[in-house]
């Protein structure tokens, strides 16, 4: 990469009127995407699939919540970083000494275990879309996301890209769900007048959905881009909240797919119910759309924990480009490497990194609530709504309760 996201961001001057100025605008765009596409990893469509089959049309109740919790969390994340100017971990350093580090070690050894089951979600993407061995679709995809971020102006290239596949998603995604047929007014009612109400459905989803570095993405991303400060609270909130909205839209289109191939009887089997939901829902066309929408979210996801990852290790003044550039290539080599060598995210792994991200999330959250309501000295003279502060405060109690469940898996395997 040699030139920083920075060098590609726009000029951070406020405009005029208060509108936003169109090379401001793209940069929020990349970022509330590149957060978006974080979290619409492989993970997530086995998540939605899996809970849609159990729960059927009540399972619309445990989005909607999901989708009300994330975007508390995410408008005090995006605020407290954007108007501060700084990173969650160098904030962390700033409230306790060494704290920040500690968030980094964590949010680190959980991102890239979880970008192992990113490039393992690649391959599978291409075996379903062309029938490649998944470990050589692996490789091909991790050579892609490296050349993305070797290009001359990766940071331009890395918010275009997250966009494109991210609408691309959406859009397979609508259509898939438009053939399976839907009981729409059916999941509608349930998402206000639920059926059933399944906390750990709840609780799954947001932490599958701002968990671990996933939570940082977009608000890194735009304090990356130049866009910070308390003169961008507007552009800060506006992508804060459409970020998740975006997440939020891929969740009901996905389950709405599968909750019409549900509704219709068909036995899914216990093995790649996604996969099968979106053949039975549009016949062969329907697999080969099933792997590009799962290439797509992989891939992005794998751009997502690298770039995050990598942000959490360096500063924006004392880290160069090239240092940058081959901590995020490492990164992904290492991720890719493992993958290739134990052909699957070994499972063991993955429920420890659940664990340090369950961990960290309201570690992370209570500290960048704790910046805003005791530390106005680091957010620029800028005055923190108390609203915002009420909700931001009330999400965080249910992290502690994801934080008490992450722990329970770990406790099993022993």
């Amino acid at each position: 990469m040699s030139h920083s996201p920075a060098e590609d961001a726009p000029p951070t001057t406020a405009p005029a009127g208060g509108r936003m100025a169109a090379s401001t605008r793209s940069t929020v765009l990349g970022a509330m995407f590149l957060m978006a596409t974080s979290a619409i990893g492989p993970g997530f469509i086995t998540q939605t699939t899996t809970f849609t089959v159990r729960l059927g049309a009540a399972f619309a109740f445990a989005i909607l919540i999901s989708i009300l919790i994330d975007i508390a969390l995410q408008l005090n994340v995006w605020r407290v970083v954007g108007v501060s100017g700084r990173r969650a971990q160098e904030l962390g350093n700033l409230v306790l000494p060494g704290l920040g580090w500690a968030m980094a070690g964590f949010l680190v050894a959980g991102g890239l275990v979880f970008n192992i089951g990113n490039v393992a979600g690649t391959g599978l993407g291409l075996d379903a879309l062309l029938g490649l061995e998944p470990r050589i679709g692996g490789l091909i995809s991790a050579v892609v996301a490296i050349g993305i971020f070797l290009s001359k102006r990766a940071g331009v290239a890395v918010d275009r890209i997250v966009v494109v596949l991210g609408v691309a998603m959406i859009v397979l995604t609508t259509w898939i769900a438009l053939s399976s047929d839907p009981p729409v007014g059916t999941a509608l009612r349930n998402a206000v007048w639920p059926d059933e109400v399944d906390f750990l459905a709840i609780t799954t989803l947001v932490g599958g959905t701002i968990g671990g570095y996933i939570v940082y993405a977009g608000a890194h991303r735009l304090l990356d881009s130049g866009v910070s400060g308390p003169r961008h609270v507007r552009d800060i909130t506006r992508g804060s909240i459409t970020g998740i909205v975006v997440t939020g839209i891929m969740r009901v289109v996905l389950f709405l797919a599968i909750l019409g191939v549900v509704a219709a009887g068909t036995d899914l089997g216990d093995e790649n119910q996604a996969a099968n939901a979106f053949q039975a829902a549009a016949g062969e066309v329907g697999l080969r759309v099933f792997g590009v929408i799962l290439w797509a979210a992989a891939i992005t996801s794998v751009i997502g924990a690298s770039y995050t990852s990598v942000s959490f290790l360096t500063s924006r003044e004392r880290t160069s480009d090239r240092t940058r550039t081959l901590l995020v290539v490492g990164f992904i080599a290492v991720s890719t490497l493992v993958f290739v060598l134990a052909e699957a995210a070994p499972t063991t792994l993955l429920v420890f990194a659940g664990a340090f991200n369950g961990l960290l999330l309201p570690v992370g959250i209570a500290v960048l609530l704790y910046v805003a309501t005791r530390r106005s000295d680091l957010l620029r003279g800028y005055r923190y709504p108390r609203w915002l502060l009420v909700i931001g405060w009330a999400a965080w109690l249910v992290t502690i309760y994801l934080a008490v469940n992450s722990v329970k898996p770990v406790i099993e395997l022993f």
